[in-house]
C-alpha cells in the first residue's frame, strides 16, 4: 500500500522540558541566541531554531533522561565553543571519553561533540560533521 502522505516532508518540533521559566527563556533566548516566538503560559515558551519551531514545555518537574535532548551542528565548533563559553556556559566533561582542552570530544568518525546543560539540567550539545564522501 502506498502512502500519499510522509512525515519527512513535514516540518519537525522540538519538545523540551523546563521548570524554572524565568531562567529558562533568559538562557535560550540570551545566552543561546534564539528568537522567542510567543509565550504560551502555562503551556510553553515557543522558540524559532533556525525556522523549526522549539516548544520550551513548562512543567512542574523533571524526570532525569539520560543523554542529549536538543543540539545544533555548528560550522565551527572550536569557536562556537569558546563564544558560548564567554557568555557563561560551562562544558560538561565525562569520564571516560577523550575531549579536549575545550570539552570538545572526537567520535570515530571524525564528528566533533561538546556538551553542556541548560538551568533545569537538560543535556544539550553542538557537533561539527565531516562532510560526507560519496
Amino acid at each position: 500500500m502506498a502512502q500519499s502522505f510522509r512525515l519527512g516532508k513535514c516540518d519537525i518540533i522540538g519538545f523540551v522540558s523546563i521548570v524554572d521559566v524565568a531562567r529558562a527563556k533568559d538562557f535560550y533566548r540570551d545566552t543561546l541566541g534564539l528568537r522567542l516566538v510567543m509565550e504560551e503560559p502555562p503551556f510553553a515558551l515557543v522558540f524559532d531554531a533556525k525556522g523549526i519551531m522549539l516548544r520550551l514545555v513548562m512543567a512542574k518537574e523533571i524526570a532525569p533522561v539520560l543523554g542529549t535532548v536538543l543540539g545544533w551542528q555548528v560550522p565551527e565548533i572550536n569557536a562556537t565553543v569558546k563564544e558560548l563559553a564567554q557568555a557563561g556556559v560551562q562544558f560538561e566533561r565525562y569520564g571516560g571519553m577523550d575531549q579536549d582542552e575545550l570539552g570538545i570530544w572526537t567520535s570515530p568518525t571524525g564528528a566533533k561533540v561538546a556538551w553542556f546543560k541548560d538551568p533545569d539540567g537538560n543535556t544539550l550539545s553542538i557537533s561539527e560533521h565531516p562532510e560526507p564522501k560519496f
